[in-house]
């Protein structure tokens, strides 16, 4: 049991540490931080999900930056006896730092048992943020005492415009147009595609993201979900991660891991899932049946993982290329465009097309990502795929990413839009 004063001193230790860690670090604005500003009123808690380490509590500590509110940090040691029944005392201990303040964050909350019933009962007077590393939990235990009381929101790691900007370099409009412009640019791109937006993994290196890995899949699957089998589950998130951008079957990895059922993978992809280390990609089908049965392609959250865990060749640059633009179009989705649905196309023929994104029921893009610097080094089936993909779903809208060709071409009364991966990344329209 543990008393109000310890944890008076446990808060106030957490908001010091806090305060300074502002004055040490380059802290700069999120892309959605006004967004979710905006949001953020009695009534409704906002609830932030995403990977451990990607700055969570910092971007919830800016938005409340400058106003008088209570601060409690649940993934410490000194909080980790806490129950529900004892939450009364954080409040006692709050306010007795802070006053009378009705404005609240609560950094991975998640950890104390019964923790939705204390936030049931603070929410229809008092504006709270919640951040969490598990999505599975935190809707789970939403959904039975919040239910149309809580927007999520997933912070994903550093955007390329925001790793630009974490290191003092912010493109004007003019300069997507200027050659010393363009060549920095591309220079940061490819720092970025090898060390990914982790903010400490940018700074420290690989060393801090392979212990994050492990973190992630011990403390959020392992431990969390009481994994038996903790070597096979890491031996799938090394295989998930090591096969990125690419289809999985779940009875592939059965056979693979010799695990026992498909539902033993299915469910152990998902807790990896909601713990943000990699997300999955549905075929596209307008057959809900067909989807469910299709194989799936998948992706790491961060390229700064896939290469902390392996090397990076030519041969893959390609498929880093593409799980880059997979993040990007799901942090798009997620910022700004919730009512995007992504998919990945492929016919009966293995004409396949790497992102289609579909708007209630139109398909409104299709995009393919190709490492290639020239028309001549596209390959045909390229966009042979996006041809054939459009005159099937009535899709005008085709992009084809690449790494340094820019051009818009007639093929087959289709146009065709070739887009350099570092002007679509610093200019979204």
């Amino acid at each position: 049991m543990v008393s109000t004063e310890a944890i008076k001193s446990v808060i106030a230790e957490q908001e010091a540490e806090m305060i300074e860690k502002f004055k040490r670090e380059n802290i700069i604005e999120r892309e959605n931080q006004s967004v979710v500003t905006g949001y953020l009123k009695p009534n409704i808690a906002l609830i932030i999900t995403g990977l451990r380490r990607t700055g969570k509590s910092v971007f919830s500590f800016s938005i409340l930056k400058g106003e008088n509110f209570g601060y409690t940090n649940f993934d410490d040691e000194r909080l980790s006896d806490l129950n529900a029944n004892e939450m009364n005392k954080v409040l006692e201990a709050i306010y007795s730092l802070k006053g009378n303040t009705e404005t609240f964050l609560f950094d991975e909350i998640q950890n104390v048992y019964g923790w939705e019933k204390f936030i049931s009962r603070l929410v229809p007077n008092h504006r709270i943020i919640i951040t969490g590393s598990n999505a599975t939990l935190m809707s789970r235990e939403l959904a039975t005492r919040l239910t149309g009381r809580h927007l999520d929101f997933v912070l994903f790691p550093f955007s390329f415009t925001e790793y630009l900007r974490f290191n003092d370099f912010e493109p004007r409009r003019e300069d997507v147009y200027l050659t010393s412009s363009i060549a920095k640019i591309k220079e940061y791109l490819n720092t970025y595609i090898e060390m990914g937006g982790i903010p400490e993994g940018i700074s420290i290196g690989r060393r801090f993201v392979l212990q994050l890995v492990n973190d992630i899949v011990e403390k959020d699957v392992i431990q969390r979900y009481k994994i038996k089998y903790a070597k096979k589950l890491k031996e799938l998130s090394h295989y998930l991660l090591s096969n990125f951008s690419s289809e999985i079957s779940y009875n592939k990895i059965k056979n693979v891991l010799g695990l026992r059922s498909v539902t033993t993978v299915s469910n152990w992809v998902d807790y990896l899932s909601s713990s943000y280390l990699v997300f999955e990609l549905n075929k596209y089908s307008p057959k809900l049946k067909e989807q469910m049965l299709s194989p799936r392609k998948v992706y790491s959250v961060d390229n700064g993982i896939i290469n902390a865990l392996s090397f990076k060749t030519t041969e893959n640059f390609g498929r880093l290329m593409e799980n880059l633009v997979a993040v990007e179009l799901y942090r798009r989705k997620s910022y700004s465009h919730s009512e995007w649905e992504i998919f990945y196309f492929k016919d009966y023929q293995q004409n396949e097309v790497d992102f289609l994104i579909k708007e209630g029921h139109t398909v409104s893009e299709l995009i393919q990502a190709t490492y290639a610097s020239a028309f001549d080094e596209i390959e045909k089936r390229e966009y042979r795929s996006l041809i054939k993909a459009s005159n099937l779903l009535g899709c005008g809208e085709l992009k084809i990413i690449t790494w340094d060709y820019e051009d818009t071409k007639s093929i087959d009364g289709k146009t065709i839009t070739f887009k350099p991966l570092w002007k679509w990344l610093v200019t979204p329209g």
